[in-house]
């Protein structure tokens, strides 16, 4: 097995990932991306880093495609992360949603780069804690990630060990049951919270099957992997699929481009609301279905 990436391999490796996922490597991860791409060579019993990038460009292996992203993603989270975003659902969306559902409409929320699921069960957790008669209506959470493993543990609901970091004692009550296993506390979210939330594969660079429009957007701890263009159009493509005056949550580190800007309004930290110009949305609504902007 070859015992380093050549700096040609790299770059090969580099220009596959910003290609089918728009992820930007940095030199410095060097380290990183031998140790996790060593893993799908061992598994096809592959001898370089150059073999495996000649399969992988020259045999159409969807498949191994997607093992590919999956090694090079980084799949961390924890229930209620950055709880503000939380808090603000509680006391500015669920009101919201609620007079629009009362009027006999319906509620979108999306998770974008779900990762194990906690996010968009979090989400979940906090409409059925502060409205639970919400889930009555027709109000939906839409889960998306780019790794098909990650969605497997996700629609399994069940966490165990660091992956419940986050849960309280009273979310553990209202909302898991316990078992053990394998020496360990597992806990398994409740239907009424898997029944909430439905999982898709999706990667965010490529063309959204999604029609209708969202209310919320929480795509956290995602773009910082994307460069500069790419995070810019990624933001006027959300700005197209939210409702006028729909919200996006962004990560810490996150801030939306200078390109994409005008379409939003700070509405909190890290907490972006689109404008009600309904000519400048629907112009990029239009793109957005198209994967143009």
């Amino acid at each position: 097995m070859a015992s380093a990436i050549s700096d040609r391999a790299f770059a090969r490796i580099v220009a596959i990932a910003s290609r089918e996922a728009g992820i930007v490597l940095a030199q410095s991860k060097v380290s990183m991306v031998k140790s996790r791409l060593s893993r799908r060579l061992r598994a096809l019993n592959i001898p370089s880093f150059d073999a495996y990038l000649d399969f992988l460009e020259t045999s159409n292996d969807k498949q191994e495609m997607e093992n590919f992203i999956s090694a090079l993603t980084t799949n961390v989270s924890h229930f209620f992360r950055e709880n503000h975003h939380f808090d603000y659902l509680s006391t500015t969306i669920i009101p919201h949603l609620r007079k629009k559902l009362a009027a006999g409409g319906k509620a979108r929320i999306w998770s974008a780069g779900c990762s194990n699921g906690q996010e968009p069960y979090s989400i979940a957790m906090t409409i059925l804690k502060e409205a639970p008669d919400l889930a009555k209506k027709d109000l939906k959470i839409l889960a998306t990630d780019i790794d098909p493993e990650v969605l497997v543990r996700a629609k399994s609901a069940q966490y165990i060990g660091s992956l419940t970091t986050g849960l309280s004692d009273e979310i553990i009550k209202a909302f898991c049951t316990s078992s053990e296993q394998d020496g360990e506390i597992a806990l398994t979210l409740k239907p009424e919270l898997r029944n909430m939330v439905a999982f898709r594969q999706l990667n965010l660079h490529a063309e959204w099957p999604m029609k209708g429009k969202f209310d919320a957007i929480f795509c956290r701890n995602v773009v910082i992997y994307f460069d500069e263009e790419t995070q810019a159009r990624l933001f006027r493509r959300f700005a197209g699929i939210l409702e006028p005056g729909g919200w996006l949550m962004l990560g810490h580190s996150e801030r939306l481009s200078e390109s994409a800007a005008p379409l939003f309004e700070n509405a909190g930290v890290t907490t972006y609301k689109t404008k009600s110009n309904t000519l400048l949305l629907s112009t990029t609504e239009a793109q957005a279905q198209k994967g143009t902007v």
